[in-house]
């Protein structure tokens, strides 16, 4: 198995540029994660990766070679697409061995390699079908599978799990997980969704106009994001971001959250604008207190996300959770876990730390 090293890569289509000198390294084994809203880049920048779009400038390594100018049959990765891209004619196993029969091997290996891919994806009774015999999730297995069979030093996903429904999804997530687990190969997957990211990644990439915003451990991320675009795309519900001017004394005033607050971070000057970001779980109501409006309720059963509005306009998502939550049109107050408060200036959306 190997790692993958990208150095200052640039992709462009003629006079545009899409991916701006990105640097990554991926560790050998590491399940990296590129996430980010439609447009980002994330899926041209793993089609780099694998060989399918030419790279501009930069280089690209796998393990100790340079695969930027390699055929993309040369480079050791298998790639999982959104679509199955089965042979509809084709029975499972027949789908599975496929490469490896157009290049040559042997039968008694292809058998033995694809009994292994089924095996560990338990596949084993559906062999015998054709993909028009499978559920969606199943036929990404067989994808799966299909990579499996070649040994690739990497795989490469790129959102495989889009066209599935919500539960499939999440035994899918399951499955692929268990998968990096068992096989332990350098995997880089694509999504936009982060809750995919959060729960599969060793390592995410937050990519916006083909810059990388942050990289590193899912909770490192959530819990100490670089700026505010990372501080709002990491977390669902996504953070508040309320604004607040400093004033005299090193306190914000925060009209959104009807009060004065001070925070242990290297105050700006006085009169600077700011955002404070606060998370969901991280305000509780005060029963009390009649500053803000619950505009909507939304019960999931073990937790509720109640909407509320303030005065000056701004919208605060709040978690609840126990037996009394919440209505819609209760006044409340507000509760806040200031040490869990992060700054960001309201120009550069950098955080201020």
């Amino acid at each position: 198995m190997s790692g993958v090293t990208l150095n200052n890569v640039i992709k462009r289509y003629g006079d545009v540029q899409v991916i701006h000198g990105v640097d990554l390294e991926i560790e050998d084994g590491e399940f990296c994660v590129f996430v980010g809203p439609s447009g980002c880049g994330k899926s041209t920048l793993l089609r780099m990766v694998s060989g399918l779009e030419e790279t501009t400038g930069g280089t690209i390594h796998i393990g100790d070679r340079d695969v930027t100018r390699e055929d993309p049959a040369r480079r050791g990765v298998a790639m999982v697409f959104q679509t199955y891209a089965l042979y509809p004619h084709m029975t499972v196993q027949d789908n599975m061995g496929f490469g490896l029969k157009m290049n040559g091997h042997p039968k008694a290996e292809i058998d033995a390699k694809v009994a292994e891919a089924t095996r560990i994806l338990k596949l084993e009774e559906y062999l015998k079908r054709k993909p028009a015999a499978l559920s969606g999730g199943q036929r990404q297995r067989v994808s799966i599978g299909r990579a499996i069979v070649r040994g690739p030093e990497v795989f490469l996903f790129d959102e495989p799990l889009s066209n599935l429904d919500a539960e499939l999804r999440v035994e899918m997530r399951v499955e692929i997980a268990r998968l990096h687990k068992e096989i332990g190969a350098t995997m880089i997957y694509v999504t936009h969704d982060q809750v995919e990211a959060m729960t599969l990644a060793d390592k995410i990439v937050v990519l916006r106009k083909g810059v990388i915003e942050q990289a590193g451990a899912p909770m490192d991320l959530y819990n100490d994001p670089d700026n505010k675009f990372v501080a709002g795309f990491i977390g669902s519900p996504a953070m508040n971001f309320v604004k607040g001017t400093v004033s005299s004394g090193g306190k914000i005033d925060v009209p959104g959250l009807s009060q004065s607050i001070e925070l242990k971070v290297q105050m700006p000057p006085e009169g600077t604008d700011v955002e404070i970001g606060l998370r969901p779980e991280h305000i509780k109501l005060d029963r009390k207190g009649k500053t803000h409006r619950v505009d909507m309720t939304e019960s999931l059963g073990g937790v509720s996300y109640s909407y509320l509005m303030s005065d000056s306009g701004e919208k605060i998502t709040i978690e609840e959770r126990g037996t009394v939550r919440s209505k819609e049109g209760d006044m409340v107050g507000l509760k806040l876990d200031l040490k869990e408060a992060r700054l960001f200036d309201a120009k550069t959306e950098v955080r201020i730390r």
